[in-house]
């Protein structure tokens, strides 16, 4: 089957570090387990489910000091092929530490490095260098400090012939719900509620704020994830209600960047919007049986993809 290009744009990148230990107390050393290190940020994992899918992905990130340099070395490690912006100042790091006493997670998040107008422009540039015609781009995590909350939903438009895809929150959201020009938009329900200043707590009442996003053409498909409950995606053909099959949740984490990476990849097959969801949807509950931060694998995708039941709303 063609594909387009695919790049994946990751201005925040992270190293991942994630490991275990027995219990978490105040006040206390806590011994852990040797880390496991992973090329982290939401355009990183979107690009590691789509090469997991059998699809061919550049991964852009935005990189700095050593961090940076180890980032880099585990996406070539693992096939990316990164497309690096460099920055003067050093990239960030997360930690995910799970209690073994009681399975729960503590997920530490750092702000990642402040950016100026130079690396803004030196970004768009490369972006720009990057999309060709045809091409899908997805930008997907959070926006470093200094970067304007509306960089891509305003740089959408201005890519010719380029589809953007664009899985975002926060103040990047509203700003992307004020443009026009994104060929998806995806959200969870808690950011679809923070947008619209409803409850939105039953599935007619989240694909209504979909209808209406997508008939304002902020993009051609809206997506709005309900978590257990499905994704809910509208179109020009109508809205549906992609529900997961149930399965055994060992960590969630890691599950909508599965979803993107599988639509992305679908949509850039020229699979119709309603079938990639349903293939991301798979790849999210695929995702959320494999432990800590890994991602789908590509058969268990396909395998739960074959299980999602479509609704029309």
């Amino acid at each position: 089957m063609t594909q387009s290009p695919i790049l994946t744009v990751t201005l925040n990148p992270a190293l991942d570090l994630s490991t275990i230990t027995g219990v978490v107390r105040p006040d206390r050393k806590l011994r852990c387990a040797a880390p496991r290190v992973q090329p982290g940020g939401g355009g990183v994992n979107v690009a590691r489910v789509i090469k997991a899918l059998g699809g061919d992905v550049r991964a852009m990130v935005a990189v700095g000091g050593h961090e940076g340099h180890l980032l880099v070395g585990l996406l070539r490690e693992q096939g990316l092929h990164p497309a690096v912006i460099r920055l003067d100042q050093p990239t960030r790091s997360s930690l995910t530490v799970t209690a073994l006493s009681d399975g729960h997670q503590f997920r530490f998040v750092m702000p990642g490095p402040d950016w100026g107008a130079e690396d803004v422009a030196l970004a768009e540039g490369r972006i720009r260098t990057h999309a060709p015609a045809g091409a899908v781009v997805v930008p997907s995590g959070s926006l470093p400090p200094g970067v304007a909350p509306g960089f891509f939903s305003t740089l959408a438009p201005r890519l010719s012939g380029v589809r953007v895809i664009l899985d975002t929150s926060g103040n990047a959201l509203r700003a992307a719900a004020d443009a026009t020009g994104l060929h998806t938009l995806r959200m969870d329900d808690e950011e679809a509620r923070e947008l619209s200043g409803e409850s939105l707590s039953s599935i007619p009442q989240i694909a209504r704020l979909a209808a209406e996003l997508q008939a304002k053409h902020v993009a051609e498909t809206v997506m709005i994830a309900a978590g257990a409950r499905g994704t809910v995606i509208a179109t020009d053909e109508g809205q549906w209600l992609c529900a997961p099959p149930v399965v055994k949740v060992v960590s969630a984490v890691g599950a909508g960047d599965s979803f993107v990476g599988a639509y992305a990849l679908a949509i850039a097959e020229g699979v119709p919007p309603l079938e990639a969801c349903i293939l991301g949807t798979g790849a999210a509950a695929a995702a959320c049986e494999t432990p800590d931060s890994d991602l789908c694998s590509g058969s268990s995708a396909r395998e739960r993809a074959q299980e999602v039941s479509v609704t029309r709303l």
